[in-house]
């Protein structure tokens, strides 16, 4: 791979065409992402951002960054925690997700920022926020070591940083999860949003992306520390915890 190129799935692009790829997916299945969502993972997806949410410990008054928030599961469930006192800002680079995220803020009666960014360029100052969150955003994202130092840059010292991603899943469960992703899930998804294509993406992006040591050593690069991770459903996806000093 040349210095320019980045993996697409299991395709390689150059890198100033992976963040319109990317796009392209999204626009596609914003309208259906949540459904779809609840069907791929048997409303596990739930469960994995309710132990994300528990795990980060939210306060009244805390100023949360949901990082690639997309319809904004994270950022309403933080919403309850934080209070009318706190702040959550929700963000994503693609403008359908966000939009969806908006609206479903605005139907739970939450007021809160909705800022159109790219996670490896925050418009935040540093050292503003208690807890940054990326749910399922952080495998699409061409630079991730960029994007993850820039996640540490807007934490407050003492905050602390949480991925929850696609992992590597067990060796057992492997050839089923494997007969899963590229025999059902494209179908599934061409019926329900009329695009199997963003759903193979889905399953080539996360054989893509790196296992759970190699993040842990990523985040610890971006200069957290006691970075420790979560294997969830045997490992189908990870929760990652780093602190900031």
């Amino acid at each position: 791979m040349s210095e320019r190129a980045t993996h697409f799935g299991f395709q390689t692009v150059d890198e100033s065409e992976k963040a319109a790829k990317v796009a392209g997916v999204f626009h596609s299945v914003a309208a259906r992402y949540d459904l779809m969502n609840d069907l791929m993972s048997a409303g596990l997806h739930r469960a994995w951002k309710a132990f994300t949410i528990r795990q980060a410990a939210l306060r009244p008054g805390m100023k949360v960054l949901d990082v690639a928030g997309g319809t904004g599961d994270l950022a309403r469930a933080a919403a309850r925690r934080v209070g009318p006192t706190g702040e959550i800002w929700l963000t994503d680079i693609n403008a359908s997700m966000l939009a969806v995220g908006r609206d479903r803020l605005v139907d739970d009666g939450v007021l809160q920022p909705v800022v159109l960014c790219d996670a490896e360029r925050l418009p935040f100052p540093d050292d503003y926020f208690d807890r940054v969150s990326v749910a399922f955003g952080l495998r699409n994202m061409t630079h991730k070591d960029v994007a993850l130092a820039e996640m540490t840059r807007v934490l407050k010292p003492g905050g602390r940083l949480y991925v929850l991603e696609f992992s590597k899943v067990s060796h057992a469960l492997a050839p089923f999860y494997d007969l899963y992703s590229f025999a059902v899930l494209p179908v599934l998804g061409e019926r329900i949003t009329g695009d199997a294509g963003s759903y193979r993406y889905l399953a080539e992006s996360i054989r893509m992306h790196p296992d759970q040591e190699t993040l842990k050593a990523m985040m610890e690069s971006a200069g957290l520390i006691r970075v420790r991770y979560y294997n969830l459903t045997a490992g189908i996806v990870a929760l990652h915890e780093g602190w900031k000093v």
